[in-house]
């Protein structure tokens, strides 16, 4: 269920978004910033904002599934991981209501992707999950990297 997630939230979701907006807007359609919009607005917004709340309400999940630590000491720390992911989650979920937002957001959560995984990477020995969660992390750093440089930031 995690990986069909994110597949769905990094990929599927963001293309189609792109696709339909490219569509409405005939061919006035600028692709960076369509792929932008709808990148902060579902792979920092969406998925930071749910992961957030599972690691706020659930966070043995992230502990035990992602990192392999069963030390429920390490629950408190989840959680305020988690605060930190429905703070950035906001903000990309608030980009399509306030598009002076997509740049911060893009900044904001491609640095956290791209230190998030290079930690996985450094990490070595990874699950499923923890293997999925690093690709991810990395390709979505790559791709808000390139909006953020493509608009001149």
């Amino acid at each position: 269920m995690y990986v069909a997630s994110i597949i769905v939230l990094l990929f599927v979701l963001p293309a189609l978004s792109v696709v339909v907006d490219a569509l409405w807007l005939g061919g006035s359609a600028d692709l960076v910033q369509l792929v932008g919009k709808w990148f902060a607005f579902w792979a920092v917004g969406v998925r930071l904002f749910v992961a957030g709340v599972r690691q706020v309400v659930q966070p043995q999940f992230t502990a035990r599934e992602i990192f392999a630590v069963q030390d429920p000491g390490a629950l408190p720390i989840v959680r305020e991981v988690g605060f930190g992911n429905l703070s950035v989650g906001a903000l990309g979920v608030l980009t399509l209501l306030k598009p002076d937002f997509l740049v911060p957001a893009a900044i904001v959560g491609g640095l956290y992707y791209g230190l998030a995984g290079l930690g996985h990477v450094v990490r070595g020995h990874r699950n499923l999950a923890g293997q999925a969660a690093l690709v991810t992390d990395l390709f979505a750093f790559v791709v808000l990297a390139v909006f953020v440089v493509a608009r001149g930031i």
